[in-house]
């Protein structure tokens, strides 16, 4: 900061800062016992009050004095801005929310001036609720999804900016997990099934001792599902069977040596959010 004086004479130059009526220097001695507070001048003419490593508690009213008789003054404001920072918290995390349910997701912002926040998602998405809404932004440190759907799944960025570089933002990861309705089930009812569904297109199998038979299974579930064949209490896993995918075509070829491999095999899927089994029965077909 600045003060311009003329024809100083035997007069002093003091700064004050006004809110606290604290003495910062008086001529060129710092009376402050702040490091960051220092005072140049040239040829006592122009004053400099000079502040480092400015703080937002440095904002506020400064005054120029001269110990004159009246005293003369000259009051100046600084005014410091403070770049856009979010906070951890409140600010929402990566998140796995049950498909159906209303989310809302908030985005903690800190800065002067106040920053605006904004929404958006990767790929230009819409950020609402309804898909190719066109509506690719909203604005507000809340974001409201109702009736989240799976294809609100994915990472939304919050942006915060003030005008004061740089602008910052946080992606978060919003996982839907989808919960199916069992075969059977009114389709009018909400989904609220937690365990994955399983189709099977052939539930009996009739073969010779010594014959063999292929099993299949369809299974669909989200997170991704754990599937497996089982007889008795033993595991089955069938050649290049995956656990990563979305929708799951499980065979399994059974050769039929002996008796005991004749009777009731399971398909089961499994996720976080429950099991499901179904059965399929293999009979002995005798000589008529």
């Amino acid at each position: 900061m600045t003060c311009t004086v003329h024809d100083l004479y035997k007069y002093k130059v003091a700064w004050l800062r006004v809110d606290t009526q604290t003495i910062l220097t008086i001529e060129t001695l710092v009376i402050t016992k702040s490091e960051r507070i220092a005072i140049t001048h040239t040829e006592q003419r122009i004053w400099q009050l000079r502040i480092k490593d400015i703080r937002e508690s440095d904002k506020g009213w400064y005054m120029c004095q001269i110990n004159t008789d009246p005293m003369k003054s000259q009051m100046g404001y600084l005014n410091v801005v403070v770049p856009p920072d979010i906070l951890d918290y409140p600010t929402s995390q990566d998140m796995v929310v049950l498909e159906g349910t209303n989310v809302t997701l908030t985005c903690a912002a800190t800065g002067v001036p106040e920053p605006t926040v904004t929404w958006k998602r990767e790929g230009e998405k819409s950020v609402t609720s309804v898909e190719n809404s066109g509506i690719t932004s909203h604005d507000g440190a809340m974001l409201h999804i109702y009736q989240i759907e799976r294809h609100n799944a994915g990472s939304y960025h919050c942006i915060a900016s003030n005008g004061v570089p740089p602008t910052v933002s946080k992606r978060i990861i919003v996982t839907v997990n989808c919960a199916y309705m069992q075969p059977g089930q009114d389709t009018n009812l909400t989904r609220t099934s937690l365990q994955p569904i399983i189709r099977i297109p052939t539930r009996q199998y009739y073969a010779e001792l010594g014959g063999r038979v292929i099993l299949e299974c369809h299974s669909e579930a989200q997170p991704n599902s754990i599937n497996y064949w089982m007889k008795g209490k033993g595991r089955n896993h069938p050649p290049g069977w995956h656990d990563h995918v979305f929708k799951v075509t499980m065979k399994i070829t059974i050769r039929l040596e002996k008796v005991s491999d004749f009777g009731v095999y399971k398909c089961v899927a499994k996720n976080s959010l429950g099991t499901t089994e179904e059965s399929v029965k293999v009979y002995l077909k005798t000589c008529e």
